[in-house]
Order: structure tokens, then sequence, then C-alpha cells
């Protein structure tokens, strides 16, 4: 579609925004996967309201956004809901051995000149890419 940069510009402009926002009111680097695992682990439970928050923020925005901008609710990765659910799985593991996630280390590592966050950056690409290109390009599941 012709207007697909638009969106994307669009998202990376808000992601950056909630990014910003976040570190410049709770002085911490906003990552989901931190957030969530001090929910998990216990951790966070001193700021668990904020935390929760955050979260109910990442569910609620996309849904207005479906309903507001009239954009279609559905991904083309898959429909097979094992395979979502281990990626998924994959994912969380992926994010907890890497001391963070996209949002962590790609968003807000990059912008703050983090070297940990840059090299994180580089492996989970090169990780999506042979990924992709292990599932659908020779095992066809995706």
């Amino acid at each position: 579609m012709q207007t697909d940069w638009i969106m994307g510009l669009t998202g990376g402009f808000a992601i950056g925004l909630a990014a910003s926002f976040y570190l410049l009111t709770n002085g911490k680097v906003m990552g989901a996967s931190g957030i969530i695992g001090g929910l998990v682990d216990k951790s966070g439970w001193s700021t668990a309201r904020d935390r929760i928050v955050f979260l109910a923020g990442l569910v609620v925005a996309p849904m207005v956004c479906i309903m507001v901008l009239d954009i279609p609710a559905k991904t083309n990765a898959t429909t097979n809901a094992i395979v979502l659910i281990l990626a998924g799985l994959m994912v969380g593991i992926g994010t907890r051995l890497a001391n963070g996630c996209t949002s962590g280390h790609g968003v807000c590592g990059i912008s703050r000149l983090s070297l940990r966050g840059i090299s994180s950056t580089i492996f989970y690409i090169i990780a999506g890419i042979i990924t992709v290109l292990v599932f659908r390009h020779a095992w066809g599941i995706i």
C-alpha cells in the first residue's frame, strides 16, 4: 500500500514519544519486558500501579487506534495459534536472556548511545532474520 510508510513513521513517532515521556516522568527506561518482568518476579511491586497502567496502555491504545483510524485488526504473520504462542514464549525467553527487549534496547538504548543496547539490537535483528528464513522459507510454517 502507498501509505504504509506513513503508518510506520507515525508508530515510530508514538513509541519514541512514549519512551521519552516514560523516562522524563519515571526516570527509568521504557522496556516492556522489564516492566512485565518486575510484576512477574515481584521485584517491581513497589511500582506495580505504574507498571499495570503502562501495560494497560499497550493493550488499549492499539484498540483505540483500530476503532478511530479504521485499521484492520488482523496480522498477516500466521493464523496458527501454536506458532503464535511459541513465538511469544521465545520472545519472552530471549528478552530475559538479553536483559531487555526492543523498546528497552532498540528504542531507548540506541537513542542513549548505549553500547549494550546497540549490540543487543544488532543481535536480535540478526536472530529475527535467521528465524524468518528458517521458519518461513525453509520449513514453510509462517
